[in-house]
């Protein structure tokens, strides 16, 4: 990694998107900020998914990110649930890509294993390492945001190695890698 990055890590959602923040120096990291954006208290999907865009537009234009690491949203039995998830996925990486930010995509046993040595850890075990690993000195009460964070920390500790995650510089390189999904 260059010689001074900031990384943004998004974990998204419709009811809780969580963020965090690194800066990377060579090869340390220092954690810059976590938070959350809360959606519950809105009835309309599409007003959530305009909030994640301008959340994350936000995020940028303040932060200025030099990548995004973005957790995949996990397979479950609830196929409405993952259509929700991925649109707000969508939008969060649609916001770094109108501004030509590289997207990383993470799986969320990857991001555990990165953090913890286990892919299955627990929500709380990975915010316990993650407190442990930046000095974080109180952890939030939603660990949406130690989610979000993780992604980041994750990407720091996978640069440079050949990952299954997905990556895209913009939108010509995710219309190249996902030809089957557009229409001609």
């Amino acid at each position: 990694m260059g010689e001074e990055k900031i990384i943004l890590g998004i974990d998204p959602g419709t009811t809780i998107m969580g963020f965090g923040l690194i800066k990377v120096k060579g090869k340390t990291m220092e954690f810059l900020q976590l938070n959350e954006l809360l959606l519950q208290k809105y009835d309309d999907h599409y007003l959530k998914l305009k909030l994640i865009f301008e959340r994350t537009i936000e995020l940028i234009d303040t932060f200025h990110p030099d990548e995004i690491a973005i957790e995949a949203p996990f397979f479950g039995k609830n196929v409405q649930s993952m259509l929700k998830l991925g649109r707000a996925q969508g939008v969060a990486m649609a916001a770094g890509l109108s501004r030509e930010i590289p997207i990383t995509e993470y799986s969320p046993k990857k991001i555990k294993m990165a953090i913890t040595g286990n892919g299955n850890a627990s929500k709380e075990q990975v915010a316990k390492m993650l407190q442990s690993l930046l000095g974080i000195k109180k952890l939030p009460k939603n660990l949406d945001s130690t989610d979000g964070l993780a992604a980041a920390v994750c990407h720091f500790y996978n640069y440079g190695k050949i990952t299954s995650g997905k990556s895209y510089t913009g939108w010509s390189a995710f219309v190249k890698q996902n030809e089957s999904r557009v229409k001609k």
